[in-house]
């Protein structure tokens, strides 16, 4: 393993979390929103990730692959709210099933990921400076 794949596999994985900082974005940007039924209204998203290894290079060293986004299966709230322009013929509409407590969460978790990756370039870099320096 050379010095230079941690850099890709540090690399990888910030843009892993880069993509679930963009899901949650949306997701807290989606939270209030209402529709007038239940089909339509926002779902919450979120960001399947697997790691990978190349099936024909053994010692290729696992990165981080985004698999996709998926959608929440929750159910979304129906409030009575008959002053609404978006309600429904009985008065209901429908609230987005975004919890912005677990996004809040699922936020700090991807920062502090993104930062740890960027830690561990560093710290690789460092190491190669220190090992070029030797010779001098």
């Amino acid at each position: 393993m050379s010095f230079f794949n941690i850099l890709d596999i540090a690399g990888s994985g910030m843009n892993a979390q880069t993509v679930r900082l963009n899901v949650t974005a949306s997701n807290v940007a989606n939270a209030d929103n209402v529709s007038g039924d239940a089909a339509s209204a926002y779902r919450a998203r979120q960001p399947v990730f697997a790691s990978f290894a190349d099936a024909m290079k053994p010692d290729e060293n696992p990165m981080v692959r985004v698999l996709g986004v998926v959608q929440s299966q929750a159910d979304v709230v129906a409030r009575y709210a008959p002053d609404n322009p978006n309600a429904n013929d009985e008065g209901y509409v429908f609230s987005s099933n975004v919890n912005p407590i677990e996004e809040m969460v699922n936020m700090m978790s991807a920062s502090r990921s993104y930062k740890n990756n960027i830690e561990v370039m560093n710290t690789s870099k460092e190491l190669l400076m220190r090992t070029l320096s030797m010779g001098q």
